[in-house]
C-alpha cells in the first residue's frame, strides 16, 4: 500500500506594516521554513503545483504585495486549509496604533497606505483593512510590548519542531483590569485566591518570587484550582490534538496580573510540561513592566524546565 506524503504546513504572516512581519519570517526560516516575503498572492497556489514540498511553508503578505486584495487573502487561507487539511496556519501580528506610529517616526518611512500623508493616517486605513483577517487568525500575537528577541520566543513556542505537529500550549497570565488577551482559547479567573497586593512586603514582588507563591500556596484553595484545571486540560487537549488543531492557548487572570495569575500559570504550564505538552509562558502584565526574566516567554519542553 502506498503511504500518501504529509500535507505540507503553511504559515501565512501578516498584520499592519511595522508589527514585525519581517522578524517573524526571518525566525520561521531559522526553525526550518521555507520563507518567502511579499510574493503576490496569484502565485502562492503555484507553490504546491508538482511533487509534495520538502519543506513547510511561510508566506510573509502584505499590503504591499502588488496584488493584494482582502477577499484574495481570505480565500486563499481557505483554500490553503482544503488543500493542507487543516494544516494552514494565518498568523495576525497586530500593535497598538501608538507603538505603530512610534516605530515609522524612528525609521522616518512613508507609509505605504499614505504616501503622501502622515503615518498616523496610513495606519489607521491598514488597521481598519485588515480588521476582517484579524478576526480570521488563528494565532494573534500583540507586538507592542515585544522586543524582537521576546517576539522570536514567543514564535518558538507556537512552531518550533513544526514538522512533529504535536500540539503546543501557550500559557498567558493577565491582568482583567486591562481585558482579556486576543486570541485565547479558554480562560480562567482566579481572583478569588488571596491577595498578595494587600501585604505590604509582597506587594511590590511578583508571582515568581518565592515569597509571593508561598503566600498564595498557603491558600487551600491553590491546589483543588490547579487540580481541576490540570484535569479539564488532560481532557480537553488530546481531544484537540487527536482534532489536527497545532497549538492552543490558555489565559489565567487577576486582578492586577502580577501575583495569583502568574503563580497559577506557572503551576499549570509545568503541570503540562511533566505530562509531554510542549508549552510557552508569558506573563503579560509582568512583560508590560520589565517585571519579566531577560528573554522573553519561557518555551517548556518534554519534561523540561524553561526560565
Amino acid at each position: 500500500m502506498t503511504t500518501q506524503p504529509k500535507p505540507t504546513r503553511v504559515v501565512l504572516v501578516t498584520g499592519p506594516s511595522g508589527a514585525g512581519r519581517s522578524t517573524a519570517i526571518n525566525v520561521l526560516e531559522d526553525l526550518g521554513f521555507e520563507a518567502i516575503d511579499n510574493i503576490p498572492l496569484r502565485m502562492i497556489p503555484r507553490l504546491f503545483d508538482g511533487d509534495p514540498l520538502s519543506h513547510p511553508l511561510a508566506l510573509g503578505i502584505d499590503v504591499r504585495n502588488r496584488d493584494f486584495s482582502l477577499a484574495r487573502l481570505l480565500e486563499l487561507h481557505t483554500d490553503l486549509a482544503c488543500q493542507t487539511d487543516g494544516n494552514a496556519t494565518l498568523l495576525y501580528l497586530d500593535c497598538r496604533p501608538d507603538i505603530l506610529l512610534r516605530r515609522y517616526s524612528e525609521t522616518r518611512r512613508r507609509h505605504p497606505l499614505a504616501p503622501g500623508e502622515t503615518p498616523e493616517i496610513g495606519i489607521a486605513r491598514e488597521i481598519e483593512l485588515l480588521r476582517p483577517v484579524e478576526s480570521r487568525a488563528d494565532i494573534l500575537i500583540d507586538t507592542s510590548h515585544l522586543s524582537p528577541h521576546d517576539l522570536k520566543a514567543e514564535l518558538h513556542g507556537w512552531f518550533a519542531d513544526a514538522s512533529s505537529q504535536r500540539l503546543s500550549v501557550s500559557m498567558q497570565s493577565f491582568s482583567f483590569k486591562r481585558g482579556i488577551p486576543h486570541g485565547v482559547d479558554i480562560v480562567f479567573d482566579c481572583r478569588f485566591l488571596s491577595n498578595p497586593h494587600w501585604e505590604p512586603g509582597l506587594r511590590d514582588k511578583t508571582g515568581l518570587d518565592e515569597e509571593v507563591h508561598s503566600f498564595v500556596a498557603s491558600d487551600t484553595r491553590l491546589v483543588p484550582f490547579v487540580d481541576r484545571i490540570g484535569d479539564m486540560l488532560a481532557f480537553l487537549l488530546p481531544e484537540v490534538d487527536r482534532e489536527g488543531k497545532t497549538h492552543v492557548s490558555v489565559a489565567i487572570g487577576c486582578t492586577g496580573g502580577q501575583h495569583r495569575s502568574v503563580v497559577v500559570t506557572e503551576r499549570v504550564a509545568r503541570t503540562l510540561a511533566e505530562q509531554g505538552w510542549r508549552v510557552s509562558i508569558d506573563h503579560k502584565e509582568l512583560a508590560r513592566r520589565g517585571l519579566a526574566p531577560t528573554g522573553g516567554a519561557a518555551v517548556l519542553g518534554l519534561g523540561g524546565t524553561g526560565e
